[in-house]
């Protein structure tokens, strides 16, 4: 049977069956962008005939990682709102309220580059402005799975006092609904089926119960998830407490919110109960490890979560208090905070982090029928690994394998020479092939200038811990 490529030789982590479905010498056969078959190099070469043979010696080849949670439209704001309290308030708000929607987009375009380079093949993205932003993903050629904000928050809601009840604005919050509406019926399926469209309610916090329920009766109506945060911060519960009188988590269930649709983002401030609660209503989890441990000096409950028998994915949330979108350095953070928060190196093993960003990730956005693993009748999303770089030099096979353990506490992302996102080769020898990174990062160079000229006397006026310090001399 012909195929259109075939990379043989390789080790294959197909991550069927329980762990990482390991198979050394393995090949995969691609067609389209479909898998034809994996398996060991020699059945696929017997089987099989290619125009292009990749030789995998040396090589490790593997699903694409996913991003099940990320900001990009925040991330020309890299690094402006770490090492301080009221992150969101003191960090960010003043940023954005200085930020037109051509400078957030190069930044957004830088992120999306920054993960391709790393292996993330499919970003559940959630921002403002997605109707614009959702282009970078078709001509970047990447997966995407994204959500337009929806909140009722006005405009300036950066100069509101700390710990005050945040005025709602309903006519915003229907022209942010519409925004989303728009997106869906405009880009789902887009793409060559790449581009798949989700609701975004910002929080429970943000927004009134009337929009949220117009949110779910969409979500409904469409067929699709709610991509969420919910407790996310001691912030968010006590603007829920004083407003309803009721937790987050609680009020929710009440709302009938907490069902499979649900993409839970965070968990941040979840009781054990609330935990349990969530996963028992079949939601799902997004776990943010560097972002939340960065801004909150947080672990959320992701361990009680899945000993409930939840659904879990990683995501890597945001630029300007995590500093990174890059999944390798999620899935190590994610293993060893965890480590930490149970005093024992046996929580959270290095095949739990990889499956997290893999087929666990893929089940729990809905799209595990397409991706997450390498199997016949997937799409073709697929990484090339340069085992005979440093951080993953030596491989050991026997007694013990020891690739999965360096791929989580050591790769750091540069290690992906090839990237294929469904069948067509989007990076190859750690080259981009469908835009140009150096351009991108001019343009959001030139645009982070800008910002910064608009945004002195607001930065100042909210008292930013990093501004503090940079005047102390510290950075």
């Amino acid at each position: 049977m012909k195929a259109d490529f075939i990379i043989a030789h390789a080790f294959v982590l197909t991550m069927e069956g329980k762990g990482v479905g390991m198979v050394q010498n393995g090949a995969i056969a691609v067609k389209g962008n479909m898998i034809l078959a994996v398996g060991p190099s020699a059945d696929i070469l017997s089987a099989y005939q290619a125009d292009r043979l990749i030789d995998g010696t040396g090589k490790l080849v593997m699903p694409g990682l996913i991003d099940a949670h990320i900001h990009t439209g925040l991330s020309i704001f890299r690094g402006m709102a770490q090492d301080m309290s009221h992150w969101m308030q003191k960090g960010l708000w003043p940023f954005i309220k200085n930020t037109d929607k051509k400078d957030a987009l190069t930044g957004s375009l830088v992120t999306i580059i920054e993960g391709i380079k790393a292996g993330t093949t499919t970003f559940c993205d959630y921002d403002h402005n997605m109707n614009d932003i959702v282009s970078h993903y078709v001509k970047t050629g990447v997966r995407a799975r994204v959500a337009e904000t929806i909140n009722e928050l006005p405009d300036d809601i950066g100069t509101l006092p700390v710990g005050d009840l945040y005025p709602f604005d309903t006519a915003l919050g229907n022209q942010r609904l519409q925004e989303s509406i728009r997106l869906f019926e405009t880009w789902h399926e887009q793409g060559d089926g790449r581009i798949t469209c989700l609701f975004g309610p910002q929080g429970a916090d943000m927004m009134g119960t009337e929009l949220l329920l117009e949110v779910k009766a969409l979500a409904e109506k469409y067929d699709t998830r709610i991509h969420m945060h919910v407790a996310q911060g001691d912030r968010e519960i006590d603007q829920m407490v004083k407003r309803y009188g009721k937790r987050t988590i609680p009020f929710l269930d009440e709302l009938g919110y907490l069902d499979s649709r649900l993409m839970a983002v965070h968990l941040t401030e979840a009781t054990k109960d609330e935990t349990y609660l969530v996963a028992k209503r079949g939601a799902s989890m997004i776990y943010c490890a560097g972002s939340i441990g960065i801004i909150d000096g947080l672990v959320p409950p992701i361990m009680d979560f899945l000993e409930a028998g939840g659904q879990a994915a990683l995501g890597s949330d945001q630029a300007p208090g995590n500093n990174c979108n890059n999944m390798f350095n999620e899935m190590k953070f994610a293993a060893i905070l965890n480590k930490v928060k149970r005093s024992d190196p046996k929580a959270f093993p290095a095949w739990l982090s990889l499956r997290l960003a893999t087929i666990e990730s893929a089940i729990a956005i809905g799209l595990d029928h397409e991706i997450g693993s390498l199997k016949k009748g997937k799409k073709a999303d697929i990484l090339i690994v340069n085992l005979e770089s440093p951080t993953l030099c030596p491989v050991f096979t026997d007694p013990i394998r020891n690739i999965v353990p360096n791929l989580v506490y050591s790769a750091r992302g540069h290690e992906v020479e090839t990237v294929i996102i469904d069948g067509q080769f989007i990076m190859e020898e750690n080259q981009l092939v469908t835009v140009n990174e150096k351009e991108a990062i001019r343009e959001a160079q030139q645009a982070a200038e800008r910002i910064s000229r608009r945004s002195g006397q607001d930065i100042m006026a909210a008292h930013s811990d990093v501004y503090q310090m940079m005047k102390d001399g510290y950075l």
